[in-house]
C-alpha cells in the first residue's frame, strides 16, 4: 500500500468491504498492536487492499480476496505474549479469526480458505486456490513493510545527511 489512506480513494475497494469495516468486531482490531509500528486493523486493510489489487489485476475473485483478506487476522489477544497449548500463534489464529469471522458475516468457500490458510509457510496448511496464495503472500509483504519500515526511513535520513556532507558545494575549489 503507497499510502496508509489509499485505499480509501477506490470506491470499488471500499464497497466491497464497508460492512465489515463497520462492524464493532473489525473497528475493535484498531486497539491491538500487530507488528509493532501498526496496529491489527491497520494491518488487516493493507493486506485486503493490496490482496485486492493483485487479485483484480489477475482476473481473480479480488471480492472474496478484499473481504477475507481484512478478517485474516480477526483475533483479540496479543501474539507475542498470549500462547496456546493447542499449538503455535501461526497455526491457532487462523481457526480463532474464522471462528470470529463467521460470526459477524457470511463466508463462501474460497473466503474460509483464504483465512485458513493465509500462514502457508509457517504452517502446512496449502491454499486451495490463488486468491489464498495472494493473501498469504501479502500478509508477508505487510508483516515485514510495517516491521522494518520505521527503521528503512530513519536509513534514508541518514543516507541523505551523509549525501549532502559528501557533495561538495558549488564555491568549493578543486585541489
Amino acid at each position: 500500500m503507497k499510502t496508509e489512506n489509499e485505499w480509501r480513494q477506490d470506491p470499488e475497494y471500499v464497497s466491497l468491504v464497508k460492512d465489515l469495516l463497520e462492524q464493532p468486531a473489525v473497528k475493535r482490531l484498531a486497539h491491538y498492536k500487530q507488528h509493532h509500528h501498526s496496529n491489527r486493523l491497520q494491518h488487516s486493510i493493507a493486506v485486503s487492499f493490496d490482496s485486492y489489487k493483485l487479485a483484480k489485476k489477475m482476473h481473480l475473485d479480488y471480492k472474496s480476496t478484499a473481504r477475507a483478506g481484512l478478517l485474516h487476522d480477526l483475533f483479540y489477544y496479543d501474539w507475542r505474549t498470549t500462547k496456546f497449548n493447542l499449538g503455535s500463534h501461526a497455526f491457532i489464529h487462523p481457526r480463532v479469526a474464522l471462528r470470529n469471522a463467521e460470526k459477524i458475516t457470511h463466508l463462501n468457500k474460497k473466503e474460509r480458505d483464504i483465512i485458513l490458510k493465509h500462514m502457508f509457510g509457517a504452517t502446512m496448511a496449502v491454499p486451495r486456490y490463488m486468491e489464498s496464495l495472494i493473501v498469504s503472500m501479502v500478509d508477508n509483504y505487510e508483516a515485514e513493510h510495517e516491521f522494518f519500515g520505521p527503521l528503512r526511513k530513519k536509513l534514508e535520513q541518514q543516507k541523505e545527511i551523509v549525501n549532502w556532507h559528501a557533495t561538495p558545494s558549488k564555491n568549493s575549489k578543486k585541489i
